[in-house]
């Protein structure tokens, strides 16, 4: 059998003895950082950890409530439009807030902000305007009754997101105060 020079690879080899990768003519320095890495800014990814938690559940009300407006808007609007646009509306904005999520960076975390602080302010606002009149929508919304038909993730989430983008804007440091 024949043996190899320094500068020769063996099938399925990435690198040979000379230190050279069989690909591109990159090399390995060992200081590469893992993808969950804090970055150079000291900011913990958002899309990291808890957050991909976070991900996971925003893609999946956006695709539920853009869905459930889509069908409702397309087949009954005229008995429930401000319900069903409300819950269109609702969708885009978990569709805005999961592509900032699993983009990251300075200014996907304050889109994510603004988002999430919306998306809190309309459930408690359609949460308490179902509570009091429920006649002003003849039909639910996601938000309706802060989110009962999810059982109360739209509640839940905005705030939880809030919460995770203020941690993981320190760096993802410990608890609050720490």
């Amino acid at each position: 059998m024949a043996e190899r020079s320094a500068g020769e690879t063996t099938e399925g080899a990435d690198v040979s003895r000379s230190g050279n990768t069989a690909t591109e003519g990159t090399e390995p320095t060992g200081n590469e950082q893992p993808a969950e890495a804090v970055p150079a800014d000291g900011t913990a990814r958002i899309g990291a950890g808890p957050g991909r938690l976070l991900l996971s559940l925003y893609g999946l009300f956006t695709v539920a409530a853009l869905s459930r407006s889509i069908v409702q808007l397309s087949t009954k609007y005229h008995e429930a439009p401000l319900a069903y646009v409300l819950s269109g509306v609702a969708g885009v904005v978990y569709a805005v807030i999961t592509l900032a999520l699993w983009r990251g960076g300075p200014s996907a975390r304050r889109v994510a902000l603004v988002c999430c602080s919306a998306e809190l302010v309309g459930v408690v606002t359609v949460g308490v305007l179902t509570v009091v009149d429920s006649s002003a929508f003849p039909d639910a919304t996601v938000w309706s009754d802060f989110g009962i038909g999810y059982l109360f993730l739209p509640l839940v989430l905005p705030v939880a997101g809030l919460l995770w983008l203020r941690r993981s804007a320190r760096g993802g440091a410990g608890p609050a105060g720490g």
